[in-house]
């Protein structure tokens, strides 16, 4: 494991971003901010998929439940981006690193033209030394929040990954990493390296999801299978340890979280 990582994908989900009652979690944000911030300084290239546009919006709204009607959701969604957005300036204005906004819909992927204008922006605001924070646009593409498409940012982080040829995928989670299941059940012990996606692998996933996202430990395997693919490694880690992505970087196995990686150990 000794390339240098150059170019890092951060996903963080909402689950991460908010509280159980819904209202962002102020701090998560500035944490992210802040080690972002430094990996750019260091010369990391750092993309950020940023999940909690509902999340946001619920807390603003005063309510404390995910909206189950389509232009609910989508209303929600709209208040909550802007907030959401207007959070990630405040915090990274703080450290002086500029951030921007890449509002995307799934067709970008499948449409040729649209895939190189996203990819030459993605490229154009990294010239320029700005971080871009990447969502999907809930108030125009309904497939994110039906829970059909990128599984809450998941899968939208992997491809993500692979148009920019990054060269690893950070997933941000609420658990440390995968978890052992002995005798069907899941226990406290974290897998530090995985290789190959085997049966075995597979066998640990919880399908579980949280309150107010839409993803779980099967989108997260499904978008690291998909980065693993084209060589790029992939990490579960814990969102409450952001200081664990510089061992994530260095492409440390620290046991502390999940790191893929196809590459074997000599």
């Amino acid at each position: 494991m000794s390339k240098k990582v150059n170019k890092l994908v951060v996903k963080i989900g909402t689950s991460s971003l908010t509280y159980p009652n819904g209202k962002l979690n102020l701090r998560q944000i500035k944490n992210l901010t802040e080690v972002c911030t430094n990996l750019q300084s260091s010369g990391v290239e750092v993309i950020i998929v940023s999940s909690g546009a509902i999340g946001a919006g619920i807390g603003k709204l005063g309510i404390n439940h995910k909206p189950t009607q389509l232009d609910m959701k989508q209303a929600t969604a709209a208040i909550g981006q802007a907030f959401l957005i207007q959070l990630y300036q405040k915090y990274f204005s703080e450290y002086g690193q500029l951030c921007a906004q890449v509002l995307l819909t799934n067709d970008v992927f499948s449409d040729t033209n649209k895939r190189e204008n996203v990819t030459r922006t993605l490229k154009t605001l990294h010239d320029l030394g700005v971080i871009p924070i990447i969502n999907e646009n809930d108030t125009v593409s309904t497939d994110e929040i039906n829970g059909k498409q990128f599984s809450d940012n998941d899968n939208l982080s992997a491809i993500v990954g692979v148009i920019t040829e990054a060269d690893m995928l950070v997933l941000l989670s609420d658990v440390d990493g995968l978890y052992v299941k002995e005798n069907g059940v899941l226990t406290n012990k974290i897998v530090p390296l995985v290789h190959k996606l085997n049966g075995t692998i597979k066998s640990y996933v919880d399908s579980s999801k949280s309150k107010l996202g839409n993803g779980g430990m099967k989108t997260k395997l499904d978008a690291v299978k998909y980065v693993l693919n084209h060589d790029i490694d992939a990490v579960i880690c814990n969102s409450k340890h952001m200081d664990y992505i510089y061992d994530c970087v260095e492409r440390k196995s620290t046991g502390k979280y999940t790191y893929f990686t196809k590459e074997v150990s000599k």
